[in-house]
């Protein structure tokens, strides 16, 4: 009911608050029998860590994750393994003219509606911090995704603000602190994120995130579709406003005879429908872009109201990112893979023993 949970045979809950003692989260479901330590976690955490650049939040957190339980002699054992991250640079002070009025855009509003209480420091539980420990349980069921079925998830940024970034080398994004695939427009993203910081504002962002190697089959009709479980684990990203899958909104202006994929004994002739149709996978590649909104906590003062409901004013102040989107790769990479370790764990209790007399489209084309 509360919402701190994602997922059904592989359910992942985190808790935290961005200036608590600590972020984490529980996996429950884990299959056992992975090889799995600190190490097989922690760089998708560097990748997602603050402070690694002059463009995102000075925030300087180590992001060192802890196993507290569910793996014993460097094994999981199929009970639930306990992730700790703790928080070692909180500025709590930075917050203290937040404690009576709300920032536009943010959930400050909102939360105290619901709860009647809410932490105003860093945004407390709607804080992007509690992304760390989804990114952490992501890299567990990439590795288990990999080693089952040889799935790789990636993914990049194609646009920040308004520049537009071309997808021509995957090589690129771990060279560059926007993840973006094209390294010409690195300079041009630089002095964009230059200018907007020193004017306090902030912009938005589009990813992109695929996953290869998905084996046709997974997802279940109607409610349960593949699609419909990565749209929602997509929307419970920190700041996304628009998921897309395959064509998305293009499929709007397409012709039925230009997004409906042929087959052929080869394979699909193209891939409009991003890997799913019906809700099910089609061996195809999983695709989805994602559309990040700009950062609510900016410098430029803005009109609120304070909790009487008197008008007032609010500039926020801290260490925020300009544009939350240059941290967010891993992040999606991450909803994506607890997405697809669910289906997986689903498809093989109920369809395990399915064999059909011919080999996927395109299998040994």
């Amino acid at each position: 009911m509360s919402g701190n949970t994602l997922g059904l045979l592989f359910a992942v809950t985190t808790f935290g608050e961005s200036h608590g003692p600590a972020v984490g989260c529980v996996i429950d479901g884990c299959p056992p029998g992975l090889e799995l330590c600190a190490d097989d976690i922690q760089p998708d955490l560097d990748r997602r860590r603050p402070g690694t650049s002059r463009h995102v939040t000075q925030r300087q957190e180590a992001d060192r994750v802890e196993i507290l339980s569910g793996v014993y002699e460097g094994r999981t054992t199929g009970t639930p393994i306990a992730l700790l991250i703790r928080n070692t640079d909180q500025r709590s002070k930075d917050y203290g003219n937040l404690l009576d009025t709300f920032r536009p855009g943010h959930a400050d509003y909102t939360y105290w509606r619901k709860y009647g209480i809410r932490d105003p420091r860093g945004g407390g539980r709607s804080s992007a911090r509690l992304t760390a420990p989804a990114v952490a349980a992501g890299a567990v069921a990439k590795k288990w995704l990999r080693q089952a079925n040889g799935i790789v998830i990636r993914g990049c940024t194609l646009q920040v603000g308004d520049i537009a970034i071309e997808l021509r080398d995957w090589d690129e994004v771990e060279r560059n602190p926007f993840h973006a695939p094209d390294a010409a427009v690195v300079p041009r993203l630089e002095a964009y994120m230059d200018a907007l910081r020193r004017s306090g504002d902030s912009c938005g962002a589009r990813l992109y995130v695929e996953a290869l190697n998905v084996p046709p089959g997974w997802g279940e009709p109607l409610y349960d579709r593949l699609d419909a479980d990565l749209a929602h684990a997509l929307m419970g990203l920190n700041a996304v406003k628009g998921v897309e899958i395959g064509a998305g909104f293009d499929a709007v202006t397409q012709k039925g005879s230009e997004h409906g994929d042929e087959l052929t004994p080869q394979g699909f002739v193209g891939n409009q429908a991003g890997g799913v149709l019906g809700g099910i996978s089609s061996g195809q590649p999983l695709t989805a872009r994602v559309a990040i909104k700009p950062t609510a906590s900016i410098r430029v003062p803005r009109r609120s109201v304070d909790r009487a409901g008197a008008p007032t004013s609010v500039e926020t102040f801290g260490r925020h990112d300009p544009c939350v989107g240059l941290r967010a790769t891993p992040i999606v990479e991450a909803l994506v893979a607890l997405v697809l370790i669910d289906h997986a764990l689903r498809h093989r209790a109920q369809c395990g023993d399915v064999a059909l007399p011919v080999p996927p489209l395109g299998a040994g084309a």
